[in-house]
């Protein structure tokens, strides 16, 4: 099985889905691979990009492992939520600037003001935090276009996060999802129920949030533009994301020349 994280890994940070990838990923398939996204985008921003690469049906990770299905068509597999309201009342407090969102499965997000153009895709419903609050969800984004991805760092450090999992992103972007959920979990689980070994798990990713899932797999493999701390995690360094570090790593196993 191969796991792929979208954003860096997949397509580059403009959406674009080089031929590269799309050709070694339809390689890895026609070797009976299972190839299965794993990100922290949500559903309904996943969808386009398993289309893109002519993925066979089955399973997809998204929300950061907080959401697992299968499509098509869709059919929510595992869902895990959890109570929003001492995550949200303590950003508030700490970082009143803060912008907040919550997902809405399939569709898109609640959020407290608007984001930054280009941040969050599908329809934006904006709330106020008493309402934000009110229903369980599967993540709570917290973002700051004048702060920096240290200074997030810091603010979750403050927050004193307890029975929830967070991950910064490449900005001012932490992302909080329930006790235990993440990208590695989901792999696991998704792997159990396909009958796949974790030896015989390929995960590639480049953020923060892969952490969890190179370490599970049985060969991770970061990007060359990955932060230090998620290349240390990795089994294996591939070249930069511009030089097809991900077509390259794929290659290796299920190349031409692999065969």
């Amino acid at each position: 099985m191969v796991a792929l994280d979208i954003d860096g890994t997949v397509i580059d940070h403009a959406g674009h889905l080089p031929l590269a990838v799309f050709e070694a990923v339809q390689r890895a398939l026609a070797a009976g691979a299972r190839v299965v996204l794993s990100t922290g985008r949500g559903w309904h921003a996943t969808r386009p990009v398993h289309d893109a690469l002519q993925l066979p049906p089955g399973p997809a990770i998204s929300s950061n492992g907080a959401v697992i299905v299968r499509y098509p068509p869709t059919r929510i597999v595992r869902e895990v939520t959890f109570d929003p309201r001492d995550v949200i009342s303590k950003v508030a407090e700490l970082a009143p600037h803060a912008l907040i969102a919550t997902e809405v499965i399939g569709t898109g997000y609640r959020v407290s003001a608007p984001f930054p153009p280009g941040d969050l895709e599908g329809e934006l419903i904006e709330e106020s935090l008493e309402e934000l609050m009110s229903v369980p969800v599967t993540r709570v984004i917290v973002r700051d276009p004048n702060s920096s991805d240290r200074d997030f760092l810091a603010l979750a450090e403050r927050l004193g996060l307890h029975g929830v999992q967070y991950f910064i992103g490449y900005s001012a972007w932490l992302d909080i999802a329930p006790e235990g959920v993440h990208k590695g979990s989901a792999v696991g689980d998704v792997a159990a129920r396909l009958g796949i070994a974790q030896a015989d798990v390929l995960a590639m990713g480049d953020g923060r949030n892969d952490i969890e899932m190179l370490r599970w797999a049985g060969r991770g493999v970061a990007m060359g533009d990955a932060p230090a701390e998620v290349q240390q995690a990795a089994d294996v360094v591939t070249e930069l994301f511009a030089e097809n570090g991900t077509a390259n790593e794929l290659n290796r196993w299920f190349g031409p020349a692999a065969r």
